[in-house]
């Protein structure tokens, strides 16, 4: 796991502590991503292939998965369908990254149980954008009860 000292995320949209794992055979794309989102002070871990980041997400709990589809031993359409089939995984949202934007490979994706699509080459915005749109709203909604129960406390 790396962290980085570094903030450059917006105040509105804090990611410091935000725990991201990224599945990819390419070493360039691990590298990339865990550097981008280190900025943002996320606690990034990487496997290699699927098979690989099972263990991982069991020990890590990842709060979202980013998965290469093409890998070896186990791609990311068999890992994406296994993380969903598991009851303790299963809300965890997955992105799927590909190089393939088609028809089938959108669909199947969608039938792995993936929550999203980027085609790679990505850029930051799209890592970001895909983060804030499944795993911010989770933030916003943890932090919420707790000012509520402060403020109802203080009266």
């Amino acid at each position: 796991m790396n962290t980085s000292d570094q903030n450059n995320a917006s105040p509105n949209r804090d990611l410091s502590g935000l725990k991201v794992l990224i599945v990819d055979d390419s070493k360039t794309i691990l590298r990339t991503a865990e550097a981008l989102l280190s900025e943002y002070d996320c606690w990034v871990t990487t496997a290699s292939d699927g098979f690989e980041a099972l263990p991982v997400i069991a020990a890590f709990k990842p709060d979202i998965i980013f998965v290469d589809i093409m890998m070896p031993r186990l791609d990311g359409y068999q890992t994406c369908a296994l993380i969903k089939a598991n009851r303790n995984y299963r809300d965890i949202p997955v992105i799927m990254l590909s190089s393939r934007d088609g028809l089938f490979d959108l669909a199947r994706g969608r039938l792995a149980g993936s929550d999203k699509y980027l085609t790679k080459p990505f850029t930051r915005q799209d890592l970001l954008s895909a983060i804030h749109a499944h795993v911010a709203q989770e933030i916003v909604t943890e932090v919420e009860p707790e000012i509520s129960v402060a403020q109802a406390g203080g009266q």
